[in-house]
């Protein structure tokens, strides 16, 4: 069983379309499930049409911090960037879309107990967790732990399980501007870490066109 694995969606539409397709033909990848460690929303300009595609795919999904800042209408904490996505959002999406985002978990379990889904961290889904912090220690039970928040993509091997990130689909920040999103095999037990070129300067653009923070549209430039 093939899964893929996605994280950080940060209302940019175009990574995210740029990732299906590559899971619906170039990769070579067919997965038999999907999910998603949060932040589907958040600095880009499309949380509306980035809402509606996770929905519609009936991907598991989990609450990430800007997910739940847009949910709940706060930006405690929130640098100038991440409050203005937060503000747009905000207007962009209507009750149904933030019902939905205010109904998430901030952990799931899914594929039978196997895999869990969180933001941060297990104890703590606001805790910033790199790659090279994860421990066995962060398991519970299941086989398989999933993370996101870093936008970092990176996976260790225990005698317990697996923890891993696969890397933000619509911001990345580990010096790669390309949409991260990774497939973890079941059978094999192994996790293949994917990259995806997509159109950033139609991004910068439309950040730009909805009165965004430049900066939110540049960064992307270098993965940052």
């Amino acid at each position: 069983m093939q899964v893929a694995v996605l994280s950080d969606i940060h209302s940019n539409k175009i990574a995210l379309d740029a990732v299906l397709d590559d899971l619906a033909g170039d990769s070579g990848v067919k997965p038999d499930a999907m999910v998603c460690a949060g932040d589907v929303v958040g600095y880009n300009p499309w949380p509306a049409e980035c809402v509606a595609a996770v929905r519609e795919r009936e991907i598991p999904t989990v609450m990430g911090n800007h997910d739940r800042a847009v949910a709940s209408d706060t930006t405690f904490r929130f640098n100038s960037m991440a409050a203005a996505g937060v503000e747009h959002a905000r207007e962009a999406l209507d009750d149904d879309a933030l019902g939905w985002l205010a109904g998430l978990p901030d952990s799931r379990t899914v594929l039978d107990g196997r895999l869990k889904l969180v933001h941060g961290h297990p104890d703590d889904p606001d805790r910033y967790t790199y790659p090279d912090e994860f421990s066995a220690s962060m398991l519970g039970g299941e086989d398989v732990l999933v993370t996101g928040h870093t936008h970092v993509q990176g996976h260790a091997a225990f005698d317990t399980g697996l923890v891993m990130n696969p890397g933000s689909v619509g911001q990345p920040r580990d010096g790669d501007p390309r949409a991260a999103y990774a497939v973890l095999d079941f059978e094999e037990y192994t996790i293949e870490d994917h990259r995806v070129d997509y159109d950033v300067e139609r991004v910068v653009d439309a950040v730009e066109d909805a009165d965004l923070p430049v900066r939110i549209g540049t960064r992307l430039r270098s993965g940052q």
